[in-house]
């Protein structure tokens, strides 16, 4: 079977290079196309239709989060890995809300870069502890809930919340079907459908939803009350 279809985007030429010769030491990725900066990136996901966008942050004419946004709202199936060497929460908050699927440093080994992007093409997301972090310190500054949003909570089965609260905290299936006692392919259909119901496009973006909606609050309990 195929493997995943990479666009690799950055402005240094020898970190393309770099960035292709990584992936192409795995038989099972395809390399499609490079571009130089975000306007192309968006340019080229529409001409090419990769799996997944490694996007780098900086870039001229247009940068990585904006490229990402544009792509996302066009529509485009393609899941966006963001790759750079800015630790900033700015970046990383900035690059989860415009719907990137993952976020890695560029300093990451070889081997975690292709294990990430066979994660992202599955159609899983790439949320370290530390990105989960991120986005629980920001929304610890953000205004109240919206009412609006906490509304589409009501949407979702008492299961399904606590599904959804689970995988806020950074949970994996394994780790969420243990502590509510099910199998993980329940686990598994319940992000589908909290997912689908929410109208949100992977499990980063749900996180960010839970903590936006006030369901998660940071120093709430660890885990999900039974």
């Amino acid at each position: 079977m195929s493997g995943p279809r990479v666009l690799v985007v950055d402005d240094d030429d020898l970190m393309r290079a770099g960035l292709r010769a990584v992936l192409s030491s795995d038989d099972r990725i395809l390399v499609v196309g490079e571009a130089a900066d975000g306007r192309e990136a968006v340019e080229q996901t529409k001409r090419a239709k990769p799996d997944v966008v490694l996007m780098d942050v900086r870039m001229p004419h247009l940068d990585g989060i904006g490229a990402t946004r544009e792509i996302v709202a066009s529509g485009s199936p393609a899941r966006i890995l963001i790759l750079t060497t800015f630790e900033d929460d700015d970046y990383v908050f900035g690059a989860l809300s415009a719907g990137a699927s993952g976020f890695l440093l560029k300093r990451t080994q070889p081997e975690q870069l292709i294990a990430a992007i066979h994660t992202i093409a599955s159609g899983e997301s790439l949320l370290s502890p530390a990105v989960t972090r991120t986005v629980i310190d920001r929304m610890t500054h953000q205004p109240q809930p919206d009412p609006a949003a906490t509304r589409r909570l009501l949407e979702l089965t008492p299961r399904e919340r606590e599904v959804l609260e689970a995988a806020a905290r950074g949970r994996t299936n394994t780790e969420i079907a243990d502590l509510l006692g099910v199998e993980e392919s329940t686990v598994k259909t319940h992000v589908k459908r909290i997912l689908a119901k929410l109208q949100l496009r992977d499990r980063v973006q749900a996180v960010i939803f839970a903590y936006e909606t006030g369901l998660i609050r940071p120093g709430d309990a660890a885990d999900p009350k039974r």
